[in-house]
């Protein structure tokens, strides 16, 4: 080979090398980390003071989506729009495309269910796509262990980073009201359904189940009004109910994934991938599926799945803003192991 030949070969080498380097994406707990350490290096030291807290600061496990007249950690209208793209940027590495999509729709909600209660002469609690808040626990770093909270009306969102790694995502909840939107907000069209998906594909997996399946999966004819042990710093510890995985054919199994998937869509795809290994790793066929309530929209209904690993709840009982019967979603992943990075 010539000298021209072989430094052309190593040219073409070394730039595949880089090219390979930059389409692998930084493990999302680096990112995060990054990304806390620039929102908090954004804050005066008020601000900064409000949003950062001891990791083993009790705050770090109060948590709740209700509505509240006050909340730990900086609000975001008290931050300046170099300091909201900054809180933003820290929730894009924290979640997926479809994770922060879901959000931020959530959140545009809020002025929707402002306009409702205005309109009707009601309304106890102030209303505000910016009435969220962030706190960080710790001090973000890729050596040592960290936490981050993004949280307000229908949103709880808590992290821990241990060496770089996501090493707890829960509990993470999602909420709406109401279900079907009546006008547009970024991303997402009037008539649709921010939370649409973790709704239909459990009622899709209801309506496959024989009816002798069905006995063994409903476990009461009414749905509970609420998800079991809602701002607990850990979830409940009772058994799984319901129907087995390893009592479902293979289209059934693969209807039960499909709901789990969605919840986990909302993750980065390495925090995703793990948490699939950790149930595999477990046993999926040890997963359960659970139903209470009516198995049709617009009744209340409730659904519930189990495994070794983790707790997914969803619970749509209550009316929306415009009076709709049931058209109000809390849904919900918890870590059987260990909410908050914190083992059982």
């Amino acid at each position: 080979m010539t000298h021209r030949r072989i430094v052309t070969a190593l040219v073409l080498f070394w730039i595949g090398l880089a090219i390979g380097a930059a389409a692998v994406k930084p493990e999302p707990g680096v990112d995060m980390t990054t990304r806390a350490k620039a929102f908090l290096d954004s804050l005066r030291p008020a601000q900064k003071k409000a949003a950062m807290m001891s990791y083993d600061d009790k705050r770090r496990v109060d948590w709740h989506f209700i509505p509240k007249d006050e909340r730990k950690g900086l609000e975001m209208n008290d931050m300046n729009s170099t300091q909201r793209r900054a809180t933003f940027d820290l929730l894009n590495a924290a979640l997926s495309e479809t994770g922060v999509k879901k959000t931020r729709a959530i959140m545009e909600m809020e002025q929707i269910l402002n306009d409702a209660e205005v309109a009707r002469g009601s309304g106890r609690w102030v209303r505000d796509a910016e009435r969220y808040y962030v706190t960080v626990f710790g001090q973000p770093s890729t050596r040592g262990t960290w936490g981050l909270s993004f949280e307000g009306h229908h949103l709880s969102l808590n992290f821990v980073v241990t060496a770089g790694r996501v090493a707890s995502h829960s509990p993470f909840m999602f909420g709406a009201n109401p279900t079907k939107l009546p006008r547009a907000v970024p991303h997402y069209k009037g008539g649709e359904q921010v939370l649409g998906v973790e709704e239909q594909s459990a009622f899709d997996l209801l309506h496959a189940l024989s009816a002798d399946q069905r006995k063994v999966a409903v476990i009461a004819a009414k749905a509970p009004r609420e998800m079991r042990s809602a701002g607990d710093a850990q979830p409940p510890s009772d058994g799984p109910a319901g129907i087995a995985a390893s009592k479902l054919n293979d289209k059934q199994k693969a209807g039960l994934k499909a709901i789990i998937n969605e919840y986990l869509r909302s993750m980065p795809d390495a925090v995703a991938k793990r948490r699939w290994a950790e149930i595999d790793q477990a046993g999926f066929d040890k997963v359960h599926f659970a139903w209470a309530g009516a198995d049709k929209p617009g009744i209340g209904h409730y659904y519930r799945i189990q495994g070794p690993t983790f707790l997914v709840e969803f619970v749509n009982t209550q009316p929306d803003s415009l009076g709709n019967p049931a058209s109000h979603i809390h849904c919900m992943w918890r870590d059987l192991r260990g909410d908050f990075g914190i083992k059982r």
